[in-house]
């Protein structure tokens, strides 16, 4: 089964009810504290999917499950069963194992022997070597799409700049993550290297979790938006240092986040690691 996530621009289609999977957005005027006692019941969290007959039904499911833990409709702890998820689809077992066992590989679901399967917390130490490995591999490709990025693709990301603003405006958390999320995949086709950016799907899995809980207070919209703007300088100055500078400085931003959005949501994170915090940062 693929496991990777659909492409940016699917993401937000599917926000628009339009593709094949829509989840309702959190209410996010400001950095959520949410306690782990406040856990939205796994049909109330389904009862936001929708599938599209297209696509493999393992595929559906694995997406669904993992935007529904990604956005808080499914908080740390809270249970997953084979057969509810099974019937909430309508189908077998066999592609809900499937896709549990691609959650558990990603980190974000835990299976206790004797109890069940639940939604992991964060853990900042992944969260952190999520974000190490990803700036590595994004500073590499905005560095060469620095030299090779082409006029139109610029309008594009400016485009993608202007679509931020308008759901910063709105406060659409949902729009606008939809949108940074094609803005990063935007500059990895820039130099046809989508597969830089599939690579770190993944790997960015906790850092994802931790940007839900983030934005507004703790990382507001309008910092994100500006770090993006910096990011489009360097590349329409063609300035390979720019670029790459302005990227790193804004993947770093999560770790100036995680610590006040692990102190606002203790329930939602796993002890922190001391030791591996200063190897990371």
């Amino acid at each position: 089964m693929d496991t990777k996530i659909a492409s940016p621009k699917a993401a937000s289609r599917r926000e628009k009810g339009t593709g094949a999977l829509t989840v309702a957005p959190p209410a996010a005027s400001r950095a959520r504290v949410v306690s782990s006692e406040q856990k939205t019941p796994l049909r109330g969290a389904l009862a936001g999917l929708s599938v599209e007959s297209h696509e493999p039904i393992g595929k559906q499911i694995f997406r669904s499950l993992r935007e529904a833990i990604f956005t808080g409709l499914l908080a740390p702890g809270t249970p997953l069963s084979e057969k509810e998820v099974s019937e909430a689809f309508q189908v077998s077992r066999q592609p809900v194992r499937e896709a549990f066992i691609k959650l558990v590989e990603a980190g974000v679901l835990q299976v206790l022997p004797q109890r069940g399967t639940f939604v992991k917390r964060i853990s900042p130490r992944k969260v952190r070597e999520g974000r190490f490995i990803r700036e590595a591999i994004e500073a590499a490709v905005v560095r060469k799409a620095a030299d090779a990025i082409t006029d139109a693709q610029l309008a594009e990301l400016t485009a993608n700049l202007r679509e931020q603003k308008a759901a910063a405006r709105l406060n659409d958390t949902a729009a606008f993550l939809a949108c940074d999320e094609q803005f990063h995949f935007l500059i990895a086709q820039s130099i046809d290297c989508v597969a830089a950016w599939e690579t770190i799907q993944d790997i960015k899995a906790q850092m994802d979790r931790v940007r839900y809980l983030s934005l507004h207070e703790v990382s507001p919209l309008d910092l994100l938006i500006k770090q993006h703007a910096l990011i489009v300088s360097g590349l329409k100055a063609h300035d390979p240092d720019a670029a790459e500078n302005a990227m790193r400085a804004h993947l770093r931003e999560i770790l100036v986040s995680l610590g006040p959005v692990a102190q606002l949501n203790p329930d939602w994170f796993e002890p922190d690691e001391p030791e591996a915090m200063r190897l990371m940062l």
